[in-house]
């Protein structure tokens, strides 16, 4: 399905880090591109592939991650609609992890040349790729402090924080609710912990009257609460709207 243009995640997700123009938000919405539907928990890019496309989240929930010999999967990242996560493979030949589905997604297919000549075009575009990018080093090294040294409650608390944030900044959370389509298996993959450590870490966010959840629906019922217990600040997501 080529001939597709892109829609406007990517412009929304941008717009959240770097403070676009109007010819730049109407270059990116022209980006070309394939379309595909892909069902959950399908890979997208599989570690030591060579790609020559990048992929655009349209729609859905999309993963980061690696799995050890003996079959133990850590995810690194989770991403969103707008987010480019193999963006990386403009530059490095080979992708050293896999992406894969988290919920059934929608992506942008977009070849590199078309990236790089966007890039050409419109410099101040690809400052906004490179702020995206350090960005994402910036989270790594948040979830790398809580992997390593936070308690287990910590670590969740702070990972809902994060996400609620990144969602309302590109329109997809309500004043305090979103919707979290992780499986306590996938946070605990993300976290480093058990499923049963995951569900009891939940269960005592949920009893000190931070969070409640309905089905996939996740609601804050005290965001102050739910940060000082995660030790969240939100400096290292850039952000330049106002969405806390």
């Amino acid at each position: 399905m080529h001939g597709h243009r892109a829609e406007t995640p990517l412009v929304g997700k941008l717009d959240s880090i770097f403070a676009l123009s109007g010819e730049e938000r109407s270059a990116l919405s022209r980006l070309p591109g394939s379309i595909r539907e892909i069902a959950a928990d399908h890979d997208v890019v599989r570690e030591r592939d060579a790609p020559t496309e990048c992929c655009l989240i349209l729609e859905g929930f999309v993963c980061r991650y690696k799995v050890t010999d003996a079959g133990k999967r850590q995810i690194f990242s989770f991403h969103t609609p707008g987010d480019i996560p193999d963006l990386q493979s403009l530059h490095l030949e080979v992708i050293d992890h896999s992406v894969g589905t988290i919920t059934p997604s929608k992506l942008l297919f977009i070849p590199h040349e078309a990236v790089r000549e966007l890039c050409r075009r419109f410099p101040r575009i690809a400052d906004a790729f490179w702020r995206d990018t350090l960005i994402d080093g910036a989270v790594f090294r948040q979830w790398l402090l809580g992997v390593g040294r936070k308690e287990a409650h910590s670590r969740i608390a702070h990972l809902l924080c994060e996400l609620f944030l990144r969602l309302r900044a590109i329109g997809l959370a309500e004043e305090s609710a979103f919707e979290l389509p992780l499986t306590q298996a996938e946070i605990g993959d993300a976290l480093g912990l058990s499923t049963v450590h995951v569900n009891r870490s939940l269960q005592r966010l949920r009893a000190l009257g931070l969070i409640a959840s309905s089905g996939r629906r996740l609601m804050i019922r005290d965001w102050r609460g739910l940060s000082e217990v995660g030790e969240f600040d939100p400096t290292y997501l850039h952000l330049i709207k106002a969405v806390a």
